[in-house]
């Protein structure tokens, strides 16, 4: 076959694909599991607000300044994107409100509640300063999150009859958490192979978070794993290189995307475990790693403009508009005119576009595995 008819295809076959993606979202499918309330665990990716009520510090973020939430809100609301972020877009989908986040004490949280918090690691910070990682955020780690959720829920049912009663119809997602781990080690001058060392108890540690949350009363999990970081803009920069051989086909950087997938092996090998362990629970996972890469092949066809894809929408210049000096929301960091052509917003986190696409990615591929008509 000759490379036209190749290439011809391939073109056919992504329209295709997104044509059938795109009918099928306008459905809302994800209504028919007629989840009641959603309860969020996680970072930056998934963060409503808490960071920026839990102290001076978050208070600080560039996350709670302009351009931050402009696209959506017309104003910082602590998502760490111009407008809405993944976890916005999957309680749109199951037609609830947006989940506020815990800290801030006097919202609705009769449909959920967000725990996520910017700058999250999965390990506390105790055990990753042991480990030489300093974690320069928050000390909100998974299980202060869990702790929290323990409270709230504390509060807000009777008893655990009540409490597994008002959860069967619930959703939680465990995550994304961990992934701020690897990025500080990474950026703090760790190699992969230290790395690889800490992946156990990672793993671990998000297991134990399930079985947690289990132990609440949820018969519905997700656990997503970690995107392919060696896409991002802050890792292109960072660790850019002359060696041509340490880049893959999208033009990120192999050896911490390869880094990514080992991660996320073991994440479903031991999701694997905690379904049999826990057969009356369903526990799925998100592929985070191929959500963003489908992105990458079906740009053109998505929207996205095919050769801004590791850029930042939202940064000081270079070749992927990101600077550690100078970030977005820092004085005179000026935002891209079309954040919806774009996949990164700010070199750490997607716009509010590729947040959508994902998310709708991600509902159509677990959907089945939720099992919504059992």
């Amino acid at each position: 076959m000759s490379t036209i008819q190749e290439d011809f295809q391939l073109v056919l076959i992504s329209t295709l694909l997104f044509l059938v993606f795109s009918s099928s979202c306008d459905a809302q499918p994800f209504r028919r599991c007629k989840f009641d309330s959603i309860y969020q665990l996680g970072d930056s990716i998934s963060d409503t607000g808490n960071l920026i009520i839990e102290s001076s510090l978050g208070a600080a973020t560039p996350c709670s300044r302009l351009p931050y939430g402009e696209t959506f809100f017309n104003e910082p609301t602590g998502r760490c994107s111009n407008g809405l972020l993944m976890i916005d877009h999957v309680a749109l989908e199951a037609g609830l409100p947006f989940l506020n986040p815990y800290l801030k004490k006097d919202s609705d949280f009769s449909h959920g509640v967000n725990f996520a918090v910017t700058g999250a690691t999965a390990l506390s910070t105790s055990f990753l300063a042991a480990k030489g990682v300093i974690s320069p955020v928050t000390n909100s780690s998974l299980n202060v999150q869990l702790d929290r959720m323990s409270s709230f829920f504390s509060s807000a049912f009777h008893n655990d009859t009540d409490r597994a009663q008002e959860l069967k119809d619930a959703l939680f997602l465990v995550g994304e958490i961990g992934g701020n781990d690897f990025n500080f080690a990474f950026f703090q001058g760790k190699t992969i192979e230290e790395e690889k060392s800490i992946v156990p108890d990672v793993v671990q540690i998000i297991s134990d978070a399930v079985r947690r949350v289990i132990q609440y009363g949820a018969r519905r999990v997700v656990v997503p794993g970690n995107f392919p970081i060696g896409c991002l803009p802050i890792y292109l920069t960072v660790f850019k290189t002359n060696n041509t051989a340490a880049y893959d086909e999208f033009n990120c950087l192999k050896g911490f995307n390869d880094f990514a997938e080992y991660y996320n092996e073991r994440l479903q090998q031991a999701i694997e475990e905690l379904r049999n362990e826990n057969p009356d629970t369903v526990i799925v996972y998100a592929d985070y790693y191929n959500a963003f890469q489908w992105l990458f092949r079906n740009a053109l066809f998505l929207g996205l403009d095919p050769a801004s894809l590791l850029k930042a929408c939202c940064g000081a210049g270079g070749e992927y508009n990101y600077d550690r000096a100078r970030t977005c929301g820092a004085p005179g960091v000026q935002a891209c005119p079309d954040p919806d052509r774009l996949v990164h917003w700010d070199g750490i986190h997607l716009t509010q576009k590729a947040s959508m696409l994902i998310a709708k990615w991600l509902i159509q591929d677990i959907l089945p595995k939720l099992q919504c008509n059992a």
